[in-house]
């Protein structure tokens, strides 16, 4: 008796777009231009045009298990670039645009990467890449064109050729990204198919993301940092409208997007959903279409959050992650009311442990506090070029963050490990203090960093960027039996703007340079 068996299905990336091809290939893909203008196009087409990027790309050599690196905003032209590349078996490597020529290049010389694909109105960066990274032989531009490169438009209308997808196996890479090097030298982390594919089916699940097809997402959170947060398969994936802001994402350009293709949920750092609300509480519009704003990247202010729900009417999902997570490790749940201090909970494909210090599991893991650490089909197991295992023998990623646990199974992330102060020999924690302070009305964004003291090693400073007038003694007074006395900071300093990483975060390592020392 021969027992049955199933069919092999390699869980590659380029089934999402497949299958949108086929099932809803009117759903369209809609992108931002400059001047209000607007590109749109069905998965169907896109799928076609990809295919002959694909075939581009095989023309100038590229094999499988080659890196492309791709330097683009979120646009239909960096959609069809990443399912060309990554459906050939190459490796599509994003470059952070906000980052140096110099950071930029270093990253690339580590990838070998041969093929740079630039949007035009960054071809002046790409070129001064190139001149620091000589193995980039060729420069194709995408999004327009300004006279410096290969247009790749050009070059697809003129082949007739189709590439050729999912001929290698799923455990195959098919994206690598840098971490920013705002905590340390950056480390490339790479996706494998198979991981991707898991992460996307796991963003997708009725307590995460839920995505479906009556959706329109708008994809802020960037194309170059962390797979968008897996997007651009997941919109496909269930043939939902895929709307993309291109560069401008302030609050006045969102508005008029969301408000024209009937955006029912945004995706992106809080900084641009603070943008939003701005506009919309000074111009009294409306956008009745959007139903859901999911937030990672950073902590979301209580303030912001509540500003947000009142005014548009729309449930804010909390979210936690890393680009070694691929990158989202919990989501709130839509069936739990939201809270902006939760980040949410690990849906089945991820598991997370408390240890102490020296990575021993804690005995007790909800309601306490410890050291985080993950591991999952999503979760990195080793950094690009590195020998060393980036876990530990059970297979746990240390991911830096301290955090607790609830009953009820919610990740609260209570700070970095690497941003503790440490005052007379005590620790404090500034993630707790910017909870309190950033929930004042007044507080657009609040950070508390170290600065040297002759007496207790380091004493804390306040760091606000302010929405309206306020006094040094009613941000602190917030503070008062909320933390301990000795946590409260010994200064406030006021900053017309909070300086931003290239990733959306409060860039503490610029503000520790300015203010840290004694």
């Amino acid at each position: 008796m021969i027992d049955g068996e199933m069919q092999a299905f390699s869980l590659t990336l380029d089934k999402f777009l497949d299958h949108a091809a086929k099932w809803t290939p009117g759903a369209e893909v809609v992108t931002a231009r400059e001047e209000g203008r607007i590109d749109r196009i069905g998965y169907g087409a896109l799928r076609d045009r990809a295919l002959r990027v694909s075939a581009v790309l095989d023309g100038l050599g590229v094999q499988a298990g080659d890196r492309v690196a791709t330097l683009a905003w979120n646009t239909q032209d960096h959609v069809e670039a990443w399912f060309a590349v990554m459906g050939m078996g190459a490796v599509c490597h994003t470059l952070n645009p906000r980052l140096t020529a110099e950071q930029l290049a270093a990253m690339v010389a580590q990838s070998e990467a041969r093929v740079l694909i630039a949007s035009a109105d960054l071809a002046s960066l790409a070129r001064q890449i190139m001149d620091r990274a000589p193995a980039l032989a060729r420069l194709l531009i995408i999004d327009g064109y300004t006279g410096e490169g290969e247009t790749l438009a050009a070059m697809v209308e003129a082949e007739t050729r189709r590439g050729t997808w999912g001929r290698f196996d799923e455990n195959a890479p098919c994206g690598l990204c840098f971490t920013s090097g705002t905590t340390g030298a950056p480390k490339g982390v790479t996706y494998t198919h198979r991981s991707s594919y898991l992460h996307t089916l796991r963003i997708l699940q009725a307590d995460g993301m839920a995505i479906s097809g009556a959706d329109a997402v708008l994809a802020v959170v960037p194309m170059f940092h962390a797979n968008a947060w897996g997007l651009p398969f997941a919109a496909p994936a269930v043939g939902a409208k895929l709307v993309l802001p291109g560069r401008n994402t302030d609050g006045v350009s969102l508005a008029r997007l969301i408000a024209a293709e009937g955006v029912t949920i945004g995706v992106g750092v809080p900084t641009v959903w603070a943008g939003l609300i701005e506009h919309v509480e000074a111009t009294g519009q409306a956008l009745p279409s959007l139903k859901r704003i999911i937030v990672g990247g950073a902590p979301m202010p209580p303030g912001l959050m509540a500003r947000i729900e009142e005014r548009l009417g729309a449930r804010v999902q909390t979210s936690w992650g890393m680009t070694e997570l691929s990158p989202c490790g919990v989501l709130a749940p839509l069936s739990a009311p939201g809270e902006a201090a939760v980040s949410g909970r690990p849906a089945v494909g991820v598991d997370l442990l408390l240890t102490d210090a020296d990575g021993v599991a804690l005995p007790r893991q909800r309601e306490v506090e410890g050291h985080l650490r993950v591991r999952g089909a999503s979760v990195i197991a080793r950094y690009f070029g590195q020998d060393e295992p980036a876990t530990d023998a059970d297979g746990w990623f240390a991911t830096g963050d301290l955090a607790r646990i609830d009953e009820a199974g919610n990740l609260l992330i209570t700070g970095r490990a690497k941003d503790l102060i440490k005052s007379g020999g005590e620790w404090i924690n500034p993630a707790e203090i910017e909870a309190v302070v950033g929930a004042l009305p007044q507080v657009s964004m609040a950070a508390v960093i170290g600065r040297s003291d002759p007496k207790w090693g380091e004493r804390p400073i306040l760091l606000v960027e302010t929405i309206e007038e306020v006094s040094d003694e009613v941000l602190l007074a917030s503070l008062r039996g909320r933390v301990a006395s000795w946590w409260i900071p010994d200064a406030v300093y006021r900053l017309p703007r909070m300086p931003l990483a290239p990733t959306g975060k409060i860039d503490k390592i610029r503000l520790r340079s300015e203010y840290g020392a004694g």
